[in-house]
């Protein structure tokens, strides 16, 4: 059945469906030259790509990391300041070396969580690190923000961290690049094979501009509200190679297409790849990172649940020989740029159902909610999740920033309360 851009994917043969969850692909049997040709594309050298020396199926499935991308603002103008190396130096000394990495500007500072078991494990090492990096930018005359833009510090006035790649980019993408003082959350969750990893990659589109409208938290920019609930996605979307990814046909193909660019010089490696949502093949995961980071820890822990139960949904779906619908990324596309405006009162179309008919992103999150509640008591995360109901009623990041400026029309004090809810732990 066909519904003018809205295509059911073909139910594959019992053979196909295995080789989903077993992995077995031509591409990574052989590890053929890049390009589609055999001979090595453009340059006609064979070359190995990057995406095929994975761990997928390497661990057990389902486990989970979040990354949360942090500003770091002056204790007394909470305007940004450039103070990442220090924290590094700082954290090198500690237990929490590994946890904490710089970004292309200095004033943010970029953390990750092990690989944890669950959403209970996750919590308490995100806790540990903001805590730890909450102190140590105290301890450096600095407080820790996360929001996904700084409601008034400016591009022009920030450094680019000293560090080769990020010179590298700044060299290639020029005023992009600079321009790029935002703020993300990334959630990855381990799947099983790397076919598994473009089927949940295709699966997970519908719900992006969802997970859009309910993480939400970048109102202001350059000291203005902006009318838009997440800045930070337009903002981005002037990257290259972001946004929606392209379709696949299989892993062959992702390989092909990413080993082809790297052939070529176009990108170093497939992190070059920055879509909304992609496979990140050292790690074994899917990775999610549509979101505007949240200032609360709250609600960073309850987006997670939600992707981590989303997975879960679709690799069920798929073991059971239901593939995921594709669909039009025109459509897709239009109603991300409607959550990114107006949050959780969006009116998306609904394409999960098929219907042309437009709801708002809040209702589709609460039926997606009530679908993915089973699941999350088998992931042991339904408190985590529960909070989604939260957002949906108290309203998103966004939100609360406009609340509190609104008050007094003071920007700074928009600043100052991101940084005091941030370290509230």
């Amino acid at each position: 059945m066909t519904i003018r851009g809205v295509s059911d994917a073909v139910n594959p043969e019992p053979s196909v469906r295995s080789r989903v969850f077993s992995g077995t692909t031509s591409t990574m049997a052989s590890g053929r030259a890049i390009g589609g040709k055999g001979k090595g594309g453009a340059a006609g050298t064979a070359l190995r790509s990057s995406v095929l020396d994975h761990r997928f199926g390497s661990g057990p499935p389902l486990t989970v990391g979040v990354e949360e991308e942090y500003m770091l603002v002056d204790t007394e103008t909470f305007d940004l300041v450039s103070g990442v190396e220090d924290l590094l130096d700082d954290a090198g000394k500690s237990e929490y070396g590994d946890r904490l990495k710089p970004e292309l500007m200095q004033c943010v500072l970029e953390s990750g969580t092990a690989v944890c078991a669950d959403i209970d494990e996750a919590e308490a090492d995100l806790r540990a690190i903001r805590g730890y990096a909450a102190r140590a930018a105290r301890q450096r005359g600095m407080r820790l923000g996360a929001a996904a833009t700084h409601p008034f510090s400016l591009f022009e006035n920030q450094k680019i961290t000293a560090r080769e790649r990020y010179r590298q980019l700044v060299e290639m993408l020029q005023y992009i690049a600079r321009r790029e003082l935002v703020f993300g959350m990334h959630v990855h969750v381990a799947v099983p094979t790397p076919e598994c990893a473009l089927a949940v990659m295709e699966g997970v589109l519908t719900e992006l501009p969802v997970l859009l409208a309910l993480s939400t938290n970048s109102p202001f920019w350059r000291g203005e509200a902006t009318g838009l609930a997440s800045t930070r996605a337009l903002i981005f979307a002037s990257f290259p190679r972001s946004g929606l990814p392209p379709r696949f046909d299989s892993y062959d193909d992702y390989a092909d297409a990413v080993g082809f660019m790297e052939a070529t010089g176009a990108i170093g490696d497939y992190t070059h790849v920055w879509w909304d949502v992609r496979p990140h093949p050292r790690l074994g995961t899917i990775e999610l990172r549509v979101m505007d980071v949240q200032t609360r820890i709250e609600d960073t822990l309850a987006l997670a649940a939600y992707v981590q139960c989303l997975v879960k949904q679709l690799l069920d779906q798929i073991k059971d020989g239901h593939p995921p619908r594709m669909y039009n990324r025109m459509l897709i596309a239009e109603n991300k740029w409607l959550a990114s405006r107006y949050g959780l009162d969006a009116p998306l179309m609904d394409l999960a159902a098929g219907r042309r008919v437009k709801m708002p992103a809040r209702t589709l999150a609460r039926r997606r909610l009530r679908e993915l509640k089973p699941i999350a008591r088998e992931l042991n995360c339904t408190e985590h999740l529960n909070r989604i109901e939260f957002i949906l009623d108290s309203g998103t990041g966004a939100a609360r920033q406009l609340q509190v400026f609104n008050a007094n029309r003071d920007i700074v004090e928009v600043a100052h309360e991101i940084a005091n809810a941030t370290e509230a732990l």
